[in-house]
């Protein structure tokens, strides 16, 4: 009797220790938007908004929706910066254009209410930015003179930066 009770004893133990060894969690791996990166397709922004013949503010945030680069031509209007910054956010927290996004929103009325939520902003200029199938980041243009004009100032941005499209 004495034995079996000392054999289960060791059966539980060895369950309970074998739990607190277990292999723990692993971190997550991802990839994310550098500084250098940010910079760059900030630079090429301007200079596609530049080549137009338009001002314009751009702004790049990583994964996380931080703002790492910004850049505003003086004849921009402030409320400009905000505007392309909520853009960059729209387009990361959706992963798509945030003009394809606003025209969905626009066209399911159970999504009438996506224009009230404070750190969005239903219209074109904002585009992801895509490392294989991962968002790692945003552009977000505003004030280039409309918003299918900040969207291409981006997109050519990431054409010339990356060497490919994010649509």
């Amino acid at each position: 009797m004495r034995i079996h009770l000392v054999s289960s004893m060791m059966g539980a133990l060895s369950i309970v220790c074998g739990q607190a060894f277990a292999a723990a969690p692993a971190p997550l791996q991802q990839t994310n938007m550098s500084l250098a990166m940010a910079n760059a397709l900030v630079d090429a922004t301007m200079s596609a908004c530049h080549a137009k013949g338009r001002s314009a503010v751009a702004v790049v945030i990583d994964r996380g929706g931080h703002v790492l680069s910004l850049q505003r031509d003086d004849s921009v209007g402030p409320h400009n910066t905000d505007a392309a910054r909520k853009k960059a956010f729209t387009a990361l927290s959706t992963k798509t254009l945030s003009s394809v996004f606003a025209q969905n929103a626009r066209q399911n009325p159970e999504s009438s209410n996506l224009n009230t939520i404070d750190s969005l902003l239903l219209i074109g200029g904002g585009v992801p930015v895509r490392v294989g199938d991962e968002v790692i980041g945003a552009i977000g243009v505003g004030g280039a003179g409309g918003s299918s004009i900040d969207e291409s100032c981006a997109l050519q941005a990431i054409e010339n930066v990356l060497g490919k499209s994010s649509r």
